[in-house]
């Protein structure tokens, strides 16, 4: 492993992740249940068109579900990484200027720079204090990143 993998710190969203496995558990579950309560005749009355529609949708509400619990943020020695769903960006210290997380937004988000804003899902509202706690620890890191060298 790099050493300067030990300097990396890294925000997730605890709630949404608890959901997602009790949603993805809680839908195997309750399919599987489906499934093996059928009698045999009603089970053998599928087509495997049938069966490969209730796989597709299954395969996309796991996607979907992924996406949403792989969000994070990384903070590097030199830049700053932000994975929202299946979109990931990259920014350098000094492209970032403030983070904000108001009373009841749902989630962190990062001022750039060249005026735009970009969202941090990585960092959820929804997790209370544990989401202030990490707002903190950002910005003290980026004002750490953004004071003059010496």
């Amino acid at each position: 492993m790099p050493a300067d993998s030990e300097s990396v710190r890294t925000w997730r969203p605890l709630g949404v992740r608890v959901v997602g496995v009790m949603i993805s558990a809680g839908l195997l579950v309750v399919v599987a249940m489906a499934w093996f309560g059928f009698d045999q005749e009603t089970r053998d009355k599928f087509t495997a068109i049938q069966m490969l529609t209730i796989l597709g949708f299954g395969l996309l509400a796991g996607s979907v579900l992924y996406a949403l619990m792989r969000s994070r943020v990384e903070a590097h020695p030199d830049r700053l990484v932000v994975v929202n769903g299946y979109r990931r960006r990259e920014f350098t210290w000094p492209q970032v200027v403030a983070v904000h997380m108001p009373p009841g937004a749902p989630w962190a988000t990062l001022d750039l720079a060249n005026g735009e804003t970009t969202s941090a899902m990585g960092i959820q509202g929804s997790d209370g204090d544990r989401a202030r706690t990490a707002v903190r620890e950002l910005r003290q890191l980026l004002n750490e990143h953004s004071a003059p060298e010496q």
